[in-house]
């Protein structure tokens, strides 16, 4: 059996004004209608896989356990990183927890924000590489490449692999990212595979890796799991210990450092989508080059990339060629598909205005459900607030603000200081300023709402809770 080992704490930018930092791309329905975190789950489910273990942060815990929800599926483990420290320090944190049960467990690490169309040929990748992981292999994945990409890094071969063969190979060694000339060298040598930060191997093996090539890791990452707390199924690694944890790759730490390298070459589609241009290349396109996604409509278009992510908001292009356009309810992004690798700087420069849309989606998830801003005033705000069957908000109070509550779908329960009364369909009620009040959904159906906010301040640090079934401080 397999242990699958999803890495989703990261927070790129490349993907802007979809992917923010308080919700990034792994949990956005990049391609189609589930996201890239519910489709390596998926992936990597099934009767020769173990139950998953997710090493995740603070922020993203309760839209993990939704979106594995969703998929009927339940995780082995959730470890949650007091913050990011890259991925050496993730995956042997997995591997630490792992062979405290079984030294021998196999693990398939994965970053859970790539697309794989392919399921069943990448189980059979993965099944290629077994019997090299047991042997204390450490098993990376190569995509063959299909053009001269300068942001992939390479895995170079002693020869270049069979078409269609997923027999591991010796790994000669690790590629930096590489310019353009070099990239279309080594394309054409056929020596080269896109390294696709995918990896097998055994816990045992692994962990030795560790203690040879990155020894200062070990004490306080290990000290991190053994002092680590449950909490509401989660188990959160010990801050203090983390703290001391170095900032570093998997590849610098180990990977380049090992002589016991190989890899398997896999054929059937992969990208990272690592920008949008990537997004293009990946989505269905018309006889012009010409990707549509949500309300958008081109005109006398080429090779463009047109995304509307607002039912609302359409979005219409006219005589554009090797343009992308991505739009949401608070921002919008149009760039030459040549710069797409910039992104990041649109949002460097949106930090340096203060912008919320830099790093704050415009809904706002939260373990109760979500809730969106539709208007922002002077002393008053208006949200549509959405609560999940049988969840309930925090009780609390307002030093600031009052609120007006008008459910507009199923039946809401409400407390008011003393009083508790029901709510249904076209039903409202009044939260004076002080009153400490709950928000709950009794009931089998989502329960939305409605909320008209007054008051001279209306931050979301200004919260008072009392009783919180989601412990949060």
């Amino acid at each position: 059996m397999i242990t699958p080992v999803l890495l989703c704490g990261g927070s790129g930018t490349r993907l802007w004004p979809l992917s923010r930092k308080s919700y990034p791309k792994q949990f956005v329905p990049l391609m189609g209608e589930k996201t890239l975190f519910q489709a390596s789950a998926e992936r990597m489910f099934g009767p020769n896989f173990e139950r998953p273990v997710v090493v995740t942060n603070s922020d993203f815990r309760f839209i993990v356990t939704e979106q594995l929800a969703t998929s009927a599926i339940d995780p082995g483990a959730i470890l949650i990183e007091p913050d990011g420290r890259n991925t050496a320090p993730a995956i042997l944190a997995a591997a630490l927890w792992l062979e405290q049960s079984d030294p021998d467990a196999l693990m398939l690490v994965a970053p859970s924000d790539h697309v794989v169309p392919n399921g069943p040929a990448f189980r059979d990748a993965v099944t290629a590489g077994v019997e090299a992981a047991r042997a204390g292999q450490l098993v990376t994945f190569g995509i063959t490449p299909g053009y001269a990409e300068t942001g992939y890094g390479y895995l170079e071969s002693p020869s270049a692999p069979e078409a269609g063969s997923l027999a591991p190979l010796p790994l000669k060694r690790f590629v930096e990212k590489p310019d353009a000339a070099q990239a279309s060298k080594m394309i054409t040598s056929g020596n080269y595979l896109w390294n696709a930060g995918i990896f097998l191997f055994t816990a045992k093996t692994i962990l030795e890796a560790f203690h040879t090539h990155a020894p200062d890791l070990i004490a306080p990452v290990s000290q991190a799991v053994s002092k680590a707390k449950p909490d509401l199924g989660f188990l959160r690694l010990d801050p203090a210990s983390w703290a001391e944890v170095q900032n570093i790759s998997i590849d610098y730490a180990v990977m380049e450092r090992a002589d016991n390298l190989s890899v398997v070459p896999f054929s059937a589609g992969w990208s990272d989508l690592g920008g949008w241009d990537a997004v293009w290349r990946e989505t269905t396109q018309d006889a012009r080059g010409v990707a549509i996604s949500g309300h958008g409509t081109a005109i006398d278009c080429d090779n463009s990339l047109l995304r509307s992510e607002d039912e609302t908001l359409e979005v219409v292009g006219i005589g554009l060629n090797n343009i992308i356009v991505v739009a949401m309810p608070d921002a919008v992004l149009v760039a030459d598909a040549n710069r797409a690798q910039d992104v990041k700087l649109a949002v460097a420069a949106l930090k340096a205005k203060r912008a919320q849309q830099a790093t704050e989606f415009p809904i706002d998830h939260r373990p109760w459900g979500w809730s969106e801003s539709l208007v922002l005033g002077r002393r008053f705000q208006v949200k549509r607030i959405h609560v999940h069957p049988g969840a309930a908000l925090s009780l609390q109070s307002h030093h600031h603000r009052s609120e007006h509550w008008i459910v507009v779908a199923g039946t809401a329960k409400v407390t008011i200081d003393h009083e508790v009364k029901l709510l249904t369909e076209n039903q409202s009620v009044y939260i004076p300023l002080g009153a400490v009040h709950r928000l709950e959904n009794p009931g089998k159906v989502p329960m939305v709402l409605v909320e008209v906010q007054t008051g001279a301040y209306l931050g979301e640090d200004d919260i008072i809770r009392y009783e919180d079934i989601y412990a949060r401080s």
